[in-house]
């Protein structure tokens, strides 16, 4: 029986059906039993299967010599979920040819994005920084590094894998830590108007905005996500953030203390050694700005394992980006 063309992320358990994927992974490993095997990933927009590749199969000599990451195929599979999550039995599979663009195919239907355009983003983000800053040359050297960066920031995304990890997506997380941040800013603001030094909540906002400006250097945009550059495999983000900061801030007016107080905001967001802050929040901002990129990060990844997850029951697997089963309900 013919087939019916259909999204990868449509297919349901147990369904066969012709869809254009993205190969997003392809490692050579082995078994305890020291059984050779190839870990593959194939993609579309909105999801992306992982499952191993056996060396006694049919397709494992193909999948060995002639799969390569990055490129497009048209694949006959079936889906099913097992308790290892979705795994794809193919029947057939090809590198996509000039003639499916008459199918429908475009690169784009394989590559995940931002829900929302990333210029809307932009503008939104600079908006903030325009309206919510009062201190002027702050707001100046803040909208200076977005506005010189703007081509790469419109499709960069948040990280590699974790959350928002697709083009666009560094831009959906600032703007809302960002939001964030002017919420807790003037909530705390009123809370405490005694508090000595007052709360800096231009601070808090501009600190949303640039938490993450490092992954300029430490992050490169690919056909299949974002790879780490050397500088940021051997520096990371934090650090290169406050370079670029104090790089820009060079023939800036800001005060010299306000000015330290962004770059610890900037190399203490992520609060722990092990997730690569060098010091942990020491300031009120840059607690406020901590706690905003955290939950945003964190809220991301849930709902991408509830939108993704397609185990039956009211829990899902712990097979995740949060290691845990998360309760959907009855």
């Amino acid at each position: 029986m013919p087939t019916t063309l259909i999204k990868l992320s449509e297919l349901e358990n147990g369904q066969e059906g012709d869809f254009f994927a993205l190969m997003s992974a392809k490692e050579a490993l082995t078994t305890k039993d020291g059984k050779p095997y190839h870990r593959v990933a194939f993609r579309d927009a909105e999801r992306e299967v992982s499952f191993p590749v056996w060396n006694d199969v049919p397709l494992a000599e193909e999948c060995r010599e002639r799969w390569e990451v990055g490129e497009f195929y048209k694949i006959r599979a079936k889906l099913r979920e097992t308790t290892f999550g979705p795994q794809l039995e193919i029947r057939k599979i090809r590198s996509v040819e000039e003639k499916d663009s008459e199918e429908g195919f475009d690169p784009s239907m394989c590559l995940p994005r931002s829900r929302v355009d990333p210029e809307e983003l932009f503008d939104s983000l600079l908006a903030i920084v325009e309206e919510k800053v009062a201190d002027e040359p702050l707001a100046e050297l803040t909208s200076a590094i977005l506005n010189e960066n703007r081509k790469t920031l419109l499709r960069l995304p948040a990280a590699t894998r974790n959350h928002h990890a697709y083009a666009g997506g560094f831009l959906e997380h600032v703007l809302s830590v960002t939001k964030t941040c002017v919420h807790l800013a003037e909530k705390y603001a009123d809370m405490f108007p005694d508090l000595e030094p007052a709360l800096d909540t231009d601070l808090v906002i501009v600190g949303g905005v640039l938490h993450d400006i490092g992954k300029l250097r430490e992050l490169r945009a690919t056909p299949i996500g974002a790879e780490y550059t050397p500088e940021g495999t051997l520096i990371g983000h934090m650090l290169q953030g406050r370079d670029i900061l104090r790089e820009a801030a060079v023939d800036s007016e800001i005060d010299a203390e306000k000015l330290l107080r962004l770059e610890h905001i900037i190399i203490a967001h992520q609060r722990l050694p092990e997730w690569g802050a060098p010091k942990p929040p020491m300031t009120p901002e840059a607690l406020l700005v901590h706690y905003a990129d955290d939950s945003d990060a964190k809220i991301q990844m849930m709902f991408s394992v509830l939108e993704e997850d397609t185990t039956d029951g009211p829990f899902t697997s712990n097979r995740n980006l949060l290691r845990q089963s998360i309760f959907r309900g009855e």
